[in-house]
């Protein structure tokens, strides 16, 4: 199993009310097709009782996309890579969601101590210590409103995500969420942007952790 011993602190999230500034100030709730008091209120009433936790906009209103482009660092755009047209069939597996356009998630981590394990190795560890994976929509939605997790060599996957085939057959690749080098495809341009991409199941990468919460409710 690969080695364990190092684990970085994120810092806490916004306060719930500025978050939901953010998703407006960027129109995902106009892409959520949900008012803007709507998100307002729900942020000031959960608030209330919750401390660092992440808004989210349930993925069926808004796909990752959408999303993704919203995404900013050194003012450059977020993208999904080129050879992931089917990036809004990965949906949740195994993940129970609440059954509600907008809802919390708590006790984020980014699972640095999880860097260089495939995703078939993170997966039961995560289940074992109660854990539930990140979607990729909820990863995007954690760097919109905390950029600073997106850090060079400490990026991570949303394994939460995954695509299942027509035969019934979960697809081999997983979503992840880094940091472009402007190689390749990518186009140089493109250096420094947030990308949204994918990494092969059974593969490790010594710079992708595995993104997890404690837990997901509407209140």
């Amino acid at each position: 199993m690969p080695d364990t011993s190092s684990t970085v602190t994120v810092s806490p999230l916004p306060p719930l009310a500025t978050q939901a500034e953010r998703l407006i100030e960027l129109g995902v709730h106009e892409l959520a097709r949900i008012p803007a008091d709507d998100l307002y209120a729900f942020a000031e009433n959960a608030g209330r009782e919750d401390g660092d936790a992440l808004l989210a906009v349930h993925p069926d209103r808004v796909p990752a996309s959408a999303l993704a482009p919203l995404l900013r660092r050194d003012d450059k755009p977020g993208f999904v890579v080129t050879d992931m047209t089917d990036v809004d069939r990965f949906a949740p597996c195994a993940v129970e969601l609440p059954g509600a356009p907008l809802y919390l998630v708590t006790g984020l981590d980014r699972g640095d101590h999880m860097a260089n394990w495939s995703p078939d190795e993170a997966l039961p560890a995560l289940t074992e210590e109660d854990r539930t994976p990140l979607l990729l929509t909820e990863g995007i939605h954690w760097v919109l409103q905390q950029p600073a997790v997106l850090e060079r060599n400490r990026c991570f996957m949303t394994i939460g995500s995954r695509l299942r085939k027509a035969n019934g057959a979960l697809d081999a690749r997983t979503p992840a969420i880094w940091i472009s080098n402007g190689t390749g495809r990518d186009g140089r341009e493109r250096r420094n942007a947030p990308k949204v991409g994918w990494c092969w199941w059974g593969n490790r990468h010594t710079w992708l952790g595995f993104a997890s919460a404690a837990d997901r409710r509407a209140r």
